[in-house]
């Protein structure tokens, strides 16, 4: 589905010996089978400062929350979940419960987004307690994935397999990387979908509210579909920001973002050849992509300092398809090394991006997305697949073919997804750009046909993933009135948007940017 880029990665520890400690918390283990009935145990949380800086200048508090590894048997091991919490900052009459938020993934750390609420227009945010949370394996709840942290070092592989011993090395690769993770233990069988959602609501339970409210990007839009699915009665505001269609969770996802990715980057292309007086790359975007698509397989020939090959080279650019905030950055990098050779500069940014010597984000990706349903197991599948779409998409289908590699011999059993249905939840405010790369706007029109009590603003022509809460004001101002009092776009009939936006206009090189973020977005 979507990966996290390395800005957003923290680094965790693995323990791999197996054992349980006295106190039933689980380090590491044999399989267990996973539960299907949610049941929720509440537990409290005992809070203290936190550690990070950031969370300690916003005054949030910290703590871990114990949950059963395996809800099929509440009693037996447990593994702790990080959270942090912001409280509201309203008179407590006026207060309106807790505000948990997931930044997507999987495989996202999201305890540092207790600090969201400040970027809540009209002190909006103000009126919730704030909650941060490091899902299940991943950053510092414990224990963390780790498989091989520097399975993305330099010069792999090329990513376009055009001779049958490419594609013999990087499914060795994939596979090599699934055996490793067996070294995790039990937690491996327990990663899924469902079993996080689970989490969502023994934090519900630890933090003794009725019901929670929720938002997530990405990813974190299916984990809110999936958690509104088992728990309706425990969802109060639901906030969805660049939906997953559940429908094709997580395959068909993967190849219907290789065609979106392909649209932005094109984009990309056409805004550097309108600055072409900045970066002199080609005055049209045809030409533009001659010469990235020409740098890309001379690299893959001959690797810059030995380390930055095609992949790399297409790894760098990937943030373009999340974030227009990376388009200046990313324009000066191909300009430095088209016209001086700047490889420096582009190791810097690959070691930002692909996160080499931590691959938690990685391992829990894997762990969800392989699990969470089954993967076509026949290699000639993923080929027919892939070269099909790279026929109409060449910029990053087959990078994103063999990021996925390792769910063709996942080393955990895969199951069913959730039947995804919302007509249960009360209330629900979904946003999407409607060139979104990773998570393409049909997605969230299908959410919207499953949610009937939800409204849907669309940003028609924007390409930022998780636009909300980044500056612009008629999206963000709808946000905050929703988070205030519940005050929805009104809905309208037919199978479209409910109310548009205008999006963030294109950057411009050299002025400064309101847009949040730049490599901090989710792939």
């Amino acid at each position: 589905m979507t990966r996290l880029f390395g800005s957003r990665r923290r680094a965790v520890g693995l323990v791999t010996v197996p054992v349980v400690l006295a106190s039933g918390l689980l380090v590491a283990g044999g399989m267990t089978p996973v539960a299907a009935a949610p049941r929720t145990t509440a537990t409290s949380i005992s809070w203290s400062t936190c550690t990070d800086p950031d969370l300690q200048s916003a005054g949030a508090e910290c703590g871990m929350l114990p949950v059963p590894l395996d809800y099929a048997d509440p009693g037996g091991p447990k593994i702790e979940i990080a959270v942090s919490r912001v409280k509201h900052t309203v008179p407590d009459a006026q207060a309106q419960g807790v505000m948990l938020i997931n930044p997507g993934g999987p495989g996202g750390s999201g305890l540092g987004l207790s600090t969201w609420g400040q970027l809540v227009p009209n002190g909006a945010g103000g009126y919730y307690d704030w909650i941060g949370f490091d899902p299940r394996g991943v950053g510092s709840s414990r224990p963390a994935l780790s498989c091989d942290p520097n399975y993305f070092g330099f010069n792999r592989p090329t990513y376009i397999p055009l001779l049958p011993s490419t594609v013999d090395q990087w499914l060795d690769r994939a596979k090599q990387y699934a055996a490793a993770c067996k070294a995790n233990g039990p937690l491996l069988s327990h990663m899924t979908t469902i079993e996080n959602a689970k989490d969502l609501d023994s934090i519900r339970a630890a933090l003794g509210v009725a019901q929670l409210n929720y938002y997530g990007y990405s990813y974190g839009t299916y984990l809110g579909q999936v958690y509104s699915t088992m728990f309706p009665s425990h969802v109060r505001r639901m906030v969805l920001d660049s939906n997953v269609d559940p429908r094709n969770v997580f395959y068909q996802a993967n190849l219907n973002q290789d065609v979106a990715f392909n649209t932005i980057i094109k984009i990309w292309f056409g805004w550097l050849a309108k600055y072409d007086a900045v970066y002199h790359l080609g005055r049209t975007e045809k030409a533009v992509e001659t010469l990235f698509y020409r740098t890309e397989a001379r690299l893959s020939l001959h690797p810059a300092d030995g380390k930055i090959g095609g992949d790399e080279w297409v790894d760098i650019f990937l943030p373009t398809g999340y974030k227009q905030a990376s388009w200046t950055l990313l324009g000066d990098a191909f300009a430095r090394f088209v016209h001086n050779g700047d490889v420096a500069n582009l190791e810097n940014l690959y070691l930002i991006i692909d996160g080499l010597g931590n691959d938690n984000s990685y391992a829990v990706y894997n762990a969800v997305q392989c699990t969470d349903a089954q993967w076509p197991t026949q290699w000639s599948t993923w080929a027919r697949d892939n070269w099909a779409t790279f026929a109409k998409a060449p910029f990053e289908t087959w990078a994103n073919a063999w990021y996925n590699a390792p769910c063709l011999t996942w080393p955990a059993p895969a199951h069913k997804p959730l039947k995804i249905d919302g007509s249960k939840v009360d209330s629900a405010l979904l946003i999407d750009q409607t060139l979104d790369g990773p998570t393409p706007f049909e997605g969230s029109l299908e959410v919207r046909r499953l949610y009937p009590h939800s409204s849907l603003i669309a940003l028609p022509g924007g390409t930022v993933h998780g636009s909300s809460l980044s500056g612009d004001a008629c999206l963000d101002n709808q946000v905050a009135a929703y988070l205030a009092d519940g005050t929805l776009p009104p809905r309208r009939s037919g199978d479209g948007a409910d109310t548009t936006c205008a999006p963030l206009p294109f950057p411009v090189p050299g002025a400064a940017t309101n847009a949040r973020g730049g490599f901090g977005a989710v792939r």
